[in-house]
């Protein structure tokens, strides 16, 4: 009777180990890629913001930098500055027009670069 009820807790310690795994990597799979984005736009994008964004923003903190970090931006739902709703578009136009503190990129990024560093922005 011991040997089989050992069993069988083995058995369930099996499979709720592999429910686990599956969804930590559905989680991961979710962070790695925007709503809408594929992954390699995601990457791409990661390479325009350490290029173009890092020296004045966080990625992995809200900490501010020169400019806000911007981990949570997306969770947030909100911008810092002005309270509007992050959305693709506002995001895209803040980049484009820049603020007071911040230098417009309409001139500097292309549109491919645009789309996947928001499809980034938007993982944080």
């Amino acid at each position: 009777m011991k040997r089989e009820l050992a069993w069988v807790t083995l058995a369930v310690l099996a499979m709720a180990g592999a429910a686990l795994a599956q969804t930590s990597n559905n989680k991961n799979g979710a962070k790695n890629q925007a709503p809408g984005g594929s992954a390699e736009a995601v990457q791409r994008g990661k390479v325009v913001f350490d290029k173009k964004c890092a020296v004045c923003h966080y990625a992995t903190s809200e900490a501010k930098k020169v400019g806000p970090g911007l981990k949570g931006l997306n969770k947030r739902g909100t911008f810092s500055v002005n309270g509007k709703a992050v959305t693709d578009e506002s995001l895209r136009e803040w980049i484009e027009n820049g603020d007071n503190l911040m230098p417009p990129f309409k001139d500097v990024l292309s549109a491919e670069e645009f789309r996947d560093l928001i499809q980034y922005v938007r993982t944080l």
